[in-house]
């Protein structure tokens, strides 16, 4: 026997709150990375940037893999 889903309305309004702000900070690291991929050039990221796209759209984990692995340190001269 599956346990039943939770509807919206059976959270607590902390619950809620958490839930929304999980949310917000998973779209904002999505567009940064999306954003950071669009600006940066090709040299500067580890391997290809169509692939880091898809990557970024893995929840939490993609973005955050793109930003800690994904680009390359550039010297300046």
């Amino acid at each position: 026997m599956q346990p039943s889903k939770k509807k919206w309305k059976d959270f607590t309004p902390t619950q809620r709150g958490l839930v929304i702000a999980g949310a917000v900070v998973q779209i904002t690291l999505l567009a940064l990375a999306q954003r950071d991929l669009a600006v940066r050039p090709e040299e500067e990221v580890r391997g290809p940037k169509w692939l880091w796209r898809i990557v970024t759209l893995i929840n939490f984990v993609g973005p955050l893999t793109y930003f800690c692995c994904g680009r390359r340190k550039m010297s300046i001269n």
